[in-house]
């Protein structure tokens, strides 16, 4: 029986070997990552900045909460004021898609019973992410961003 011996130019392709294929999962897993989630919030955040404080205090001073719910494919969202009253909403809006990519992201349409904002919307169980934006009737605009988790 003749025995191979491990020579430096083994080690040498060993080595090579296995941090080439880390280095290509890696690559793989990095553009998946990119190409998947657009990562922009807003737009510019130097001009977003330049009205924040102003209008997180206008929002403050509604004193309004957002509660979302989902069951039986219906999502619905329920707004209220600091009383536990429905909010006095003019307009709103509501995307909902998951925190990673915008391939689900869906934009339903809300009906308003009672102060309960409501659509029929089929979401798979798991993490989603929901963009609110509302507007009270002195134009004073409500956005929140909300991690929502359907149960499955």
């Amino acid at each position: 029986m003749s025995e191979r011996r491990l020579t430096g130019r083994h080690v040498l392709a060993i080595a090579v070997g296995a941090f080439g294929i880390i280095i290509g999962v890696n690559l793989v897993m990095a553009w998946q990552a990119i190409s998947t989630f657009p990562g922009l919030e807003v737009k510019n955040s130097y001009v977003a900045s330049q009205s924040f404080d102003a209008e997180r205090a206008a929002q403050e001073a509604l004193g309004w909460t957002a509660e979302p719910a989902y069951e039986n494919g219906t999502f619905s969202i329920t707004l209220r004021d600091r009383d536990g009253l429905p909010a006095p909403v003019t307009d709103i809006s509501v995307l909902v898609g998951r925190t990673t990519h915008v391939r689900d992201d869906r934009t339903p349409v809300l009906v308003n019973r009672g102060g309960v904002y409501s659509a029929p919307l089929d979401l798979a169980p798991g993490i989603w992410l929901i963009h609110l934006e509302a507007s009270a009737a002195d134009g004073t605009p409500f956005r929140q961003r909300i991690d929502f988790v359907v149960k499955g």
